[in-house]
């Protein structure tokens, strides 16, 4: 080796051992890459305005109590129960407290561990053993002493895990309220299902009462000679299908009833209903806001932007594996033959460092490395998609909801016309100007009609949920428990641990009543 080759290596080693004593004194070096939140450029518009209008600054926020828009106090009633009792919920819940709990199983490792040793021996050795010392035989050993460990990160690893344990758990408060949006969103879907199939049973009730009224004309014209066995056959086949469609739509309501009972938390055999005669042709305006803000208000969103910042964390980990790994241990107390332990002769003590630096290890910190690069890459990826979908989301909430709205509209127009051709044709049926054949497709007609508004009625308010949803409900990014609020107690506290206090409005509850099934008191 060259003399000029000698003194670049030397100069390399002064400088790796001062900046091994440059972290020793400032306790650490994040070795993660600096994190930056991801910037997309999004649309200045929303495409399918329809009916909807960028919001004014007094209406852009969506209310988090969104369902109350729709002014139906049932509906009301029900997210109030659902939100305080629904078993889903309070187990995503349960989720993020547990991820609290395991930032303060990573944070425990920055802190200096102690922790007390003792024990005993009665020991007796063969008296026949081949190279036996002189001496008795029998002894006995106690020691009592103390233990202490501490690693200092000087390489943020433990830092960096620490970090990712916090943007885990907010990750999962991001998730609960994702599952409280859904669980809200389904439970409105359900209602407004179950209100469409009641305004179908009303409809279905009506109409066996005027087909049961023109079967009774029919036999009435068939008796004076009127009318032929045809026209009763007709009238006959009518009432019978339409029957036969109504116990159909009974039983859609009765599994639609048992679906909302199981959301709310109550057995669906002590749950119930009213039914009611009329749907809600509420149009309630949804304030859209700017594409922009999207990425702050849907908590999809948010959870795969935290990722991101968890995966960014473990590249530091990784990185941290290339470098010395250095720990400090002490050992002390007191041994000796009998229980007179506390002499100064007996009493021990052992303290010292240890560090390891990996050399060869066949590419496996390499290795490593490579696939946090790569699960970064993955989280940014899959980032990317769930802002694209969001997107989707909304333009085709916007889009479905305003024509359902305009359908809606057309269809109650010709259930209007229908329901005068079917009074027509029965008013000239019974003065002998018309025959049933002519009734029977008025009928026909009248019943198809207002059927099929009362379905897309039910479809336009549950597109209208849909969209609600797809704007994110009320929620905003700034509602996340910060970093630090993630953690659950302080590094001396021993109290309330069974239940740690709320962070980002999320708190565990206890049941009152394990064994009751649906968590309610008697």
């Amino acid at each position: 080796m060259s003399l000029s080759s000698l003194r670049r290596n030397k100069k390399r080693a002064a400088l790796r051992g001062v900046a091994l004593s440059s972290a020793l004194m400032l306790g650490a070096c994040n070795l993660a890459p600096t994190y930056k939140d991801p910037k997309f450029v999004v649309p200045a518009a929303w495409r399918g305005q329809g009916l909807f209008h960028v919001a004014q600054p007094q209406d852009s926020a969506l209310r988090s109590d969104w369902w109350a828009l729709f002014n139906d106090p049932t509906l009301n009633t029900l997210e109030t129960q659902a939100q305080t009792s629904n078993g889903d919920l309070q187990a995503a819940a349960e989720r993020f407290a547990q991820a609290r709990t395991i930032v303060m199983e990573a944070r425990s490792d920055l802190l200096p561990h102690f922790g007390l040793s003792f024990g005993g021996s009665d020991n007796k050795s063969s008296a026949d053993r081949l190279f036996r010392y002189k001496g008795p035989i029998t002894a006995t050993d106690e020691f009592y002493g103390g233990i202490a460990s501490w690693e200092p990160d000087l390489w943020s690893s433990i830092r960096n895990r620490v970090r990712s344990q916090k943007y885990y758990a907010q990750q999962l408060a991001a998730q609960y309220a994702s599952a409280r949006l859904s669980l809200q969103a389904d439970l409105a879907t359900d209602y407004f299902a179950l209100r469409g199939l009641d305004a179908q049973n009303a409809i279905y009730t009506q109409s066996i009462a005027f087909y049961k009224q023109a079967l009774k004309m029919t036999e009435v014209r068939l008796q004076n000679q009127n009318a032929t066995g045809i026209d009763v056959a007709r009238a006959q086949n009518q009432l019978y299908m339409t029957e036969a469609h109504q116990l159909d739509v009974q039983a859609q309501r009765d599994v639609m009833e048992h679906a909302i009972a199981v959301l709310v938390n109550v057995s669906p055999s002590a749950f119930h209903i009213v039914p009611v005669d009329q749907l809600s042709d509420a149009e309630p305006v949804i304030p859209t806001g700017l594409p922009s803000e999207i990425l702050q208000r849907r908590p999809d969103v948010a959870a795969s932007e935290r990722e991101m910042a968890q995966a960014n964390a473990m590249i530091g980990i990784a990185r941290a594996a290339f470098y010395p790994h250095v720990s400090f241990n002490a050992q002390g107390g007191f041994d000796a033959n009998g229980f007179d332990l506390a002499k100064l002769a007996n009493s021990f003590w052992t303290y010292g460092a240890s560090v390891t630096m990996p050399i060869f290890e066949g590419g496996l910190r390499r290795a490593q490395l490579q696939r946090t690069w790569s699960s970064y890459r993955e989280t940014r990826d899959n980032y990317r998609m769930t802002v694209l979908n969001a997107f989707k989301d909304v333009e085709n909430g916007m889009s479905v909801t305003a024509r359902l709205r305009s359908e809606n509209d057309r269809l109650k127009k010709a259930v209007q016309a229908a329901m005068q051709t079917q009074k027509l044709t029965m008013v000239l049926y019974k003065g002998g100007a018309d025959n049933y054949l002519e009734a029977l497709i008025a009928q026909v007609s009248t019943l198809d009609a207002r059927i099929n508004q009362a379905q897309v009625q039910s479809q336009a308010l549950q597109s209208t949920v849909r969209l609600v949803r797809a704007l994110g409900g009320g929620w905003q990014d700034k509602m996340l428990p910060t970093p630090d609020q993630t953690m659950t107690f302080d590094v001396l506290q021993y109290d309330n641990l069974h239940h740690p206090a709320a962070a980002g409005g999320i708190a565990t509850v206890k049941p009152e009543n394990f064994e009751n099934l649906t968590g309610q008191t008697k």
